[in-house]
């Protein structure tokens, strides 16, 4: 079976943007919420440029959901980070509420205001300053130690680009290198650092953490988590386990060896080309209440700037 964008003349193009609208709520909680985080101050600029590949990629609610779960799972593939976020989160007990902050932190800061982004990232800066532990290994670890925050941020970083690149819009070398770019001033903010700034210096970072990249029974907990969880409303519900296998498929293949995520967990042929046109498809539906179309208005530009 294949998919291609012509099909979206033959679906009601408003429908499909309500249910994107109410997926990405769900995703960073409802817009009407939280439309001040991005729509306000009128004409203030955020940390992250309007002609970036950052806002291009971001907006995209599939390239969200899939490279944020890619990311998760690399991130539970470090011992450290693994514990503490497993021990100091509450993600087994309210994975939709973590996620929710999580994606809305990300969005604040690449599209929020400054006088909105910068106290929110002092906020999460302070959280992290209390977490810290022992592995159940021995390993004591501190949640602002530099290796741990340039992990964490770099597979982020690495999770977004991946998914637009694998089922949205092919980037090329360049695009890669101007979104790590452009994250690296946030990723200071945070307090990480040497955050990779090309895709080079991303493919240094993963080969300087091989050796600690490892398997634990935690991350098919995270994954039968995500299949479970009731993410997306229910006329789109169908599509979240072919997504969750859309990240798996993210993983490079040597740690995914490593894990145990065999094929079983990846995502069959049809899936990834169904993927790939969900995230077509999403990319050109302008979505009203998103924090990219909301940030737009707020600073004078049309709602289909980022689509054009």
């Amino acid at each position: 079976m294949s998919y291609s964008i012509p099909m979206i003349s033959a679906i009601r193009i408003g429908a499909l943007q309500h249910y994107l609208n109410r997926a990405l709520g769900s995703l960073l909680g409802e817009a009407s919420v939280h439309r001040n985080d991005f729509a306000l101050p009128l004409r203030e600029e955020a940390l992250v440029s309007t002609d970036s590949v950052s806002w291009r990629i971001l907006k995209n609610p599939v390239a969200l959901y899939v490279g944020g779960t890619a990311a998760v799972i690399l991130e539970l593939a470090e011992p450290s980070v693994r514990a503490g976020v497993w021990e100091h989160s509450s993600f087994r007990s309210n994975p939709l509420t973590r996620m929710r902050r999580t994606g809305r932190a990300a969005m604040i800061s690449v599209y929020g205001a400054r006088s909105i982004a910068e106290p929110m990232i002092a906020r999460v800066v302070r959280m992290h300053a209390s977490v810290q532990g022992t592995t159940p290994s021995g390993v004591p670890y501190q949640a602002n130690d530099q290796r741990l925050l340039t992990w964490v941020h770099a597979t982020a970083a690495f999770g977004f680009a991946e998914a637009y690149h694998r089922y949205v819009e092919t980037l090329d070398q360049k695009h890669f290198d101007d979104f790590y770019s452009e994250g690296a001033p946030v990723s200071r903010l945070y307090g990480v650092m040497e955050a990779p700034r090309s895709s080079l210096e991303m493919e240094a970072l993963f080969a300087s953490m091989r050796p600690q990249l490892g398997p634990s029974p935690i991350i098919f907990e995270f994954l039968k988590i995500m299949r479970e969880t009731p993410t997306f409303p229910n006329p789109l519900r169908w599509i979240q386990p072919i997504l969750l296998r859309a990240a798996v498929d993210l993983i490079p293949e040597w740690l995914r060896e490593r894990l145990g995520l065999t094929e079983f967990y990846g995502a069959r042929a049809h899936e990834r080309r169904l993927t790939r046109w969900a995230g077509a498809v999403a990319d050109r539906i302008v979505l009203p209440a998103s924090p990219a179309v909301l940030s737009c208005q707020r600073l004078g530009l049309p709602i289909n700037y980022l689509y054009s």
